[in-house]
């Protein structure tokens, strides 16, 4: 545990001090996961800071962050190790050259650490310093392949057929986000903390900008937040992320542009990303 951790105030306090504005939730649940030893799963729609989150934390404790981007048909050598091909047959050539060998000696020369590529897992279990390991859009694998990640969450440890078990060094900070596409196993849940990071309010996403934009003025941050959430009531095929809202009050500046009530449709395509979307934003009034 780092001072930076010692309490969900000083959670909150450090992630504030590294431009994340984080709720009394969010410290809680990061001083509980760090304190406990768990990995937090961290679920909600795009754009919320979830990603952000773990880096963040990377940053307050100044950790190394590993990342493992999840997508449809990752595998295990791209999520936790392989072995490099191209050095093993080398090598096993030179031996070839040099002196006959048994399979068992050459086994056991062929699949060394030497010849391990790590990927994100064994990277952050194989660490010199604590660090933290984000397992971003968990939701997009396919259920069989959340085992990967089970022995590195519950254990601290990888287990390599050829190689054995390698023990983390340090316990790695783990986070894994998920958007909601699909409902996770059960078997991954339980080896987790959750979190739910939804939309801020209208007053939180305010802060928010300023935080990004400290030469705004209150009115106009203020009213910013207020049309983003009036946005996201509407059916939209996507509603503006927090990220997207932070561009569009920053394009608001670039634009000189204080009256957004009068000036909807300047910047909006940097907010909205599809025609009927825009359409539907201009055609409800927002402003």
């Amino acid at each position: 545990m780092t001072a930076q951790l010692a309490s969900p105030a000083h959670v909150q306090d450090g992630l504030r001090q590294h431009g994340y504005l984080a709720d009394a939730a969010v410290g809680e649940a990061v001083f509980l996961a760090d304190r406990l030893g768990r990995a937090i799963l961290v679920e909600g729609p795009a754009g919320v800071g979830k990603t952000q989150l773990a880096k963040s934390v990377a940053q307050l404790g100044g950790r190394p962050l590993f990342r493992l981007q999840c997508y449809e048909g990752l595998d295990e050598a791209k999520a936790l190790y392989e072995w490099d091909y191209r050095k093993q047959l080398l090598r096993l050539q030179a031996g070839n050259n040099q002196r006959q060998s048994t399979w068992s000696q050459a086994h056991d020369e062929l699949f060394d650490e030497q010849f391990l590529l790590a990927r994100p897992l064994l990277q952050a279990l194989q660490s010199p310093v604590p660090s933290v390991l984000l397992i971003d859009e968990v939701d997009r694998v396919e259920a069989e392949t959340e085992a990967l990640f089970f022995e590195v969450l519950a254990e601290n440890q990888a287990t390599i057929p050829e190689l054995g078990t390698i023990v983390g060094r340090h316990r790695p900070q783990i986070f894994l986000t998920s958007n909601g596409t699909r409902e996770l196993s059960e078997a991954l849940k339980r080896r987790c903390l959750f979190l739910h990071i939804g939309y801020p309010d209208a007053e939180a996403e305010a802060a928010i900008i300023r935080q990004h934009l400290p030469d705004m003025s209150a009115a106009l941050s203020s009213h910013v937040a207020r049309v983003l959430a009036a946005l996201r009531k509407l059916d939209l095929g996507k509603p503006p992320s927090v990220a997207e809202g932070i561009d569009w009050a920053r394009s608001l500046q670039l634009l000189e542009i204080d009256d957004v009530a009068g000036n909807l449709a300047r910047g909006l395509p940097v907010l909205l990303k599809s025609r009927s979307d825009i359409d539907a934003a201009l055609a409800a009034s927002i402003g």
